[in-house]
């Protein structure tokens, strides 16, 4: 596969199990070695940054890795204290994912949605130009997945380059920038979210509509192209109590299974 991310993007790298997603960002945060290619992060390969590799980029993976017998806090400040620049304020971190009010709590009575929020957070502690996060809402309720998502986007907006691999498409779609499908080991398409989405869209509107007060919900279909000059479309308007309008676009689902002739899921 060949690829490049762009600085400053939320970069989606997407695809089942056992597509090669978690391979390569293991090659790329330099815990792997490839035995044939060429990696290059800032113009050089992981390897030769040596330490100061990891004072610039954020981990967070997708199997929670804490020392249980320290708390949420003692966590956060041990790993604070192997950087060298300055690190973000760990309270401050964990009231931003809700845990705030556990800060002093071993981490072995966490659940595993709290452990998923920790290790996201300690992948922001050494204010990261480049954050590796590998299924960051992975085993969160909505709320807290929300959350998480409000923090990936505001890193874009600081200027900071997000990876983000994952299999859940409606993340993919809110967050990224551009998406990599990846299958076997190879990306046969990459493009941003909407323009994946529209390429491969039915150009129709689907509209829902009743008769009137107290009658049945009933649907129409009418062709997007020259759908401003459509007498049928103008008299459903007219004559009915339409109750939704929507065009037929694509879902990155649908994309990934025409692309590849698989299922995500």
């Amino acid at each position: 596969m060949s690829f490049a991310v762009r600085a400053g993007e939320v970069f989606g790298f997407l695809g089942p199990s056992g597509a090669g997603k978690s391979t390569t960002q293991k090659i790329l945060i330099g815990l792997l070695t490839q035995s044939e290619g060429t990696v290059r992060v800032w113009g050089d390969a992981p390897r030769d940054w040596g330490n100061a590799y990891y004072e610039r980029i954020g981990v967070s993976f997708e199997l929670p890795n804490h020392y249980q017998k320290l708390t949420a806090r003692e966590n956060l400040e041990y790993f604070a204290s192997l950087y060298t620049s300055a690190t973000e304020d760990p309270l401050g971190l964990l009231r931003r994912v809700g845990l705030d009010d556990v800060a002093d709590t071993r981490v072995a009575a966490f659940s595993k949605g709290m452990q998923s929020r920790l290790t996201f957070v300690r992948a922001l502690l050494n204010r990261p130009e480049l954050v590796f996060l590998d299924e960051p809402t992975t085993g969160l309720d909505p709320r807290n997945a929300r959350a998480v998502k409000g923090m990936i986007a505001e890193l874009r907006e600081q200027g900071r380059t997000v990876f983000l691999t994952t299999h859940d498409m409606a993340t993919a779609e809110e967050l990224c920038d551009r998406v990599a499908f990846v299958v076997d080991g190879e990306i046969p398409i990459l493009d941003s979210p909407t323009e994946l989405r529209l390429a491969r869209s039915r150009r129709t509107v689907r509209a829902q509509f009743r008769a009137g007060p107290g009658h049945d919900l009933e649907g129409a279909e009418f062709a997007l192209d020259g759908l401003a000059d459509d007498p049928d479309f103008h008299a459903l308007l007219r004559e009915r109590r339409v109750e939704s309008l929507h065009s037929q676009e694509a879902s990155l689902n649908d994309v990934f299974v025409e692309v590849t002739g698989r299922s995500l899921v």
